[in-house]
C-alpha cells in the first residue's frame, strides 16, 4: 500500500486543483449556492495528512479539537492551520502546525505529495499535505488546542460501506446531504471527511 501511495501522489503540486464543489454529494444548484459563500480571497491554510507506516498497515492520523475553541471546538481535524509569512509554503506550515499542536517533529515525516486544495466557509483555502510518518511517534497533544489524537486503519476508509450519509445545514439554509465516517464514536465530517475521499479516490477506490 505504501507504494502505491507513493505512485499515486508522486505527481502532485500543491494547489494544483481547486475542488467544486466543496463538499462531495452536491447537486449542482446546492454547489452554486456553497461557491457564493467563499469569500474571493481566502486566507491560505495547510493541513497534514499524517499516514503512519506500521507493519500491519498504514492509519490515518486525527486530532480531536478542544471543546473550547471558537471555530471548530471539538471536531475531528488534521493537524493544520493558516500559513504563516514564515512558512516555507504549504508544506512548512503543516509541517509547523503538527509540530505545535502534537509534538510531531519534522523528522518523522516524508512529505510524499498533495490533495486538492478545498475552500472552507470560514473563509480558508486548505492545501492538505500527504505525509507518511514513522512508527513509533508518541503525540504531545497542545491541551489548548488539542483534546485527544487518535489512528484509524486505512482500509477503513477504502470500504466504501463505511461511508456515512447524513444531512448537514450548509449557510445557514442549505440542507445537503453529505458523506462522513464514524470510528468509534467519533464523527469525521466536513472538509476532513472530504479529504479522506479524496485521498482514497487517488488510490483508485470509490468515485471520481
Amino acid at each position: 500500500m505504501i507504494a502505491r501511495l507513493r505512485d499515486c501522489l508522486a505527481d502532485t503540486r500543491p494547489g494544483e486543483v481547486h475542488i467544486d464543489p466543496r463538499f462531495y454529494g452536491l447537486s449542482a444548484v446546492d454547489s452554486a449556492f456553497l461557491n457564493s459563500l467563499f469569500p474571493a480571497n481566502p486566507t491560505a491554510a495547510a493541513v497534514l495528512v499524517p499516514l503512519v507506516v506500521h507493519p500491519a498497515g498504514p492509519t490515518l492520523m486525527f486530532t480531536e479539537r478542544a471543546s473550547g475553541l471558537r471555530k471548530h471546538g471539538g471536531q475531528i481535524s488534521f493537524p493544520g492551520g493558516r500559513v504563516e509569512p514564515d512558512d516555507s509554503g504549504p508544506v512548512g506550515g503543516a509541517l509547523r502546525e503538527a509540530a505545535e499542536e502534537i509534538g510531531l517533529g519534522a523528522g518523522f515525516i516524508e512529505v510524499i505529495g498533495y490533495l486538492p486544495d478545498h475552500l472552507v466557509i470560514t473563509g480558508y483555502r486548505v492545501t492538505p499535505v500527504v505525509g507518511l510518518v514513522v512508527p513509533g511517534f508518541t503525540p504531545v497533544p497542545d491541551a489548548n488546542e488539542v483534546a485527544s489524537v487518535f489512528e484509524v486503519p486505512l482500509a477503513f476508509f477504502l470500504d466504501p460501506a463505511n461511508r456515512v450519509k447524513a444531512w448537514r445545514k450548509l449557510g445557514g439554509q442549505l440542507n445537503a446531504e453529505l458523506e462522513e465516517f464514524h470510528w468509534e464514536g467519533r464523527r469525521i465530517w466536513g472538509a476532513t471527511a472530504s479529504m479522506v475521499i479524496n485521498l482514497t479516490q487517488k488510490l483508485g477506490y470509490g468515485d471520481g
